[in-house]
């Protein structure tokens, strides 16, 4: 393995353990902390940075900044079009996430994002189905970001 080679699967292990502490806060606590969340951003974004200067090719670390930025953008405008339905931080996850995801490629990026919404909304549904959770109840959508995220990666 290559040093570039090492150095991206390090960023990996670590964003499947950062992955595990976010679902967890967000599924108790309803909540996506930015001492996480953002500075698993900043350091993805220098290690992706590092990764494709070892590895002397840029064209990943573009398609991980631009879709880091469309995923954010996404989310934020779904954010601001339905306030109740996604919170701050899950906009701001969107951002780690579509950079993680564009890094391997745009397919990654869309059956992530893609996958989020089927399976968080099967899980909605399903527990609207069963009277667990009434309409307005408030359902974390992290985990399902993060699943979505990991199942786009390994697909």
């Amino acid at each position: 393995m290559t040093a570039s080679e090492i150095l991206l699967a390090a960023a990996h292990a670590a964003l499947l353990v950062v992955s595990l502490i976010l679902i967890r806060i967000d599924i108790d606590q309803h909540r996506l902390p930015d001492a996480i969340v953002l500075t698993s951003a900043i350091g993805l974004a220098a290690t992706l940075g590092l990764v494709a200067a070892l590895a002397g090719d840029s064209a990943p670390l573009g398609r991980a900044a631009i879709g880091g930025l469309a995923l954010f953008g996404l989310y934020l405008l779904l954010g601001l079009a339905v306030p109740a339905g996604l919170g701050g931080g899950d906009v701001k996850l969107a951002a780690l996430l579509g950079m993680l995801l564009a890094w391997h490629g745009w397919t990654e990026l869309a059956l992530g994002a893609i996958t989020a919404f089927i399976v968080g909304g099967a899980h909605a549904a399903a527990l609207l189905a069963t009277g667990r959770v009434s309409r307005d109840a408030h359902i974390a959508f992290g985990p399902w970001m993060i699943f979505g995220a990991w199942a786009g990666l390994l697909a």
